[in-house]
């Protein structure tokens, strides 16, 4: 699309040039904010429908909501809300928890931690676009407070100008980017759909080999062991305990320049760290375990999140993770049977606490697994690093379109929301 005819200086630095019979006005002008707010004289059974920071994925709007009674609510579960209302997350401003809030049920509750915007000098459907794009949201993350928990008071968000077209044109350019969001939200769910395809045969393909074998062929026996069903013939059966050593080693002390590993450094079912193991110590653990080089980790916080890895160095992690020691198995077969989806159902169903469950070594050690010939092991495990990596890279692949695409949808709202193109 071709820009607008003549242009001149908005007056506000992100903004630059904006169009000639355009203005830039404060958020204050243009919408109130916080209106309507919980009092604590709310009947305690009341139920609500609460939405937290959380809750809100950048670009993708409101994506989870909680049912609770008032008197089980957070005492942050204060802020109503209406159709047209715009929730702005005014700490951890970083995540960008920015939607439209659009035919609620009328018990919607959400945050104290978001700013409700409710439009008045400016049409609803050009306001969603407005206070979502990129330049105001950096502006929002810029003037935030604090380090770790970065936040803007309301007031101060609200002194934020943003361009201001005729409302003719407010209605145009909202009706522009109702359709093409919905077509570039239509290609990433398509996107997201496939990943998940591939998500599922990753595991499956594992699943078969570890459980199967590389000969589909060779003869099978019932396994005695519900999640594992038939294994081949000529394979055994054996208690983890046993082809592990678990590594107990222990310390409270600094560590200065060690790689330290915790649960946060481990992708979730896929064997792979999410950043390098050569970060230093850090203060957040007052205990760490020691490991060595082809030790395999394991969380028994939380299981369901499978969290397993092999190290590739030496170094120290959170006692939340088990250090195992191979003796009589292959590492990488190893690492495969602890990632299977049965084996992490029957230790997650084996955990203890509420808030904060664990798995117990004793029940974990005792688990069956199977046992191909070493030989065998280490021909699975070949195998699997060349499959997993090929459908990693299509992973990968895939998650990069969808990133152009985010980017394309952030650069289109930029360009119709401040001028950049005239939208017809």
């Amino acid at each position: 699309m071709k820009p607008y005819p003549a242009y001149k200086p908005s007056g506000v630095p992100w903004l630059g040039k904006m169009p000639a019979h355009w203005e830039s006005k404060a958020a204050k002008f243009l919408v109130t904010c916080n209106d309507d707010v919980l009092t604590e004289d709310v009947d305690p059974a009341t139920e609500i429908v609460y939405v937290e920071i959380a809750d809100v994925e950048e670009g993708q709007g409101i994506k989870a909501t909680t049912d609770m009674l008032f008197k089980d609510a957070p005492s942050r579960a204060r802020r109503q809300v209406k159709h047209g209302d715009i929730i702005v997350s005014t700490v951890r401003t970083y995540l960008k928890a920015i939607a439209p809030v659009e035919n609620p049920p009328d018990n919607l509750v959400v945050s104290t931690g978001f700013a409700v915007l409710r439009p008045h000098g400016v049409s609803q459907g050009f306001a969603k676009y407005a206070f979502a794009e990129s330049g105001f949201i950096n502006t929002v993350i810029a003037r935030s407070n604090g380090v770790s928990y970065p936040a803007i008071n309301a007031t101060d968000l609200v002194r934020i100008p943003i361009p201001v077209p005729p409302v003719e044109e407010q209605q145009v350019i909202a009706s522009y980017l109702d359709r093409e969001t919905a077509r570039v939200d239509t290609l990433i769910a398509e996107k997201g759909r496939l990943i998940e395809t591939l998500r599922e045969y990753r595991q499956a393909t594992i699943s078969e080999v570890v459980t199967q074998g590389l000969d589909p062929t060779a003869p099978k026996k019932p396994s005695g062991v519900p999640w594992l069903g038939e294994i081949p013939a000529h394979w055994g059966l054996k208690r983890l305990k046993f082809h592990v050593e678990q590594v107990g080693e222990k310390t409270s002390e600094p560590l200065a320049g060690v790689a330290y590993i915790g649960l946060e450094h481990i992708e979730s079912g896929t064997g792979k760290f999410i950043s390098s193991m050569d970060g230093t110590q850090t203060e957040s653990e007052s205990t760490v375990s020691h490991f060595c080089v082809g030790d395999v980790l394991f969380g028994k916080l939380r299981p369901y999140l499978a969290k397993a890895v092999i190290a590739y160095g030496d170094g120290v992690c959170t006692t939340e993770l088990l250090v195992l020691r191979p003796n009589s198995m292959d590492s990488g077969y190893l690492l495969s049977c602890l990632l299977l989806d049965g084996f992490i159902k029957t230790v997650d169903a084996s955990t203890f606490g509420a808030k904060m469950p664990r798995a117990d070594w004793t029940f974990i050690s005792n688990l069956l697994l199977p046992e191909p010939p070493a030989v065998e092991q280490q021909a699975i495990a070949a195998y699997l690093d060349t499959e997993t990596a090929r459908i990693d890279a299509l992973l990968a692949h895939v998650q990069d379109e969808i990133k152009l695409l985010q980017e394309l949808r952030a650069a289109t709202i930029t360009d119709a929301v401040t001028g950049k193109i005239q939208v017809s």
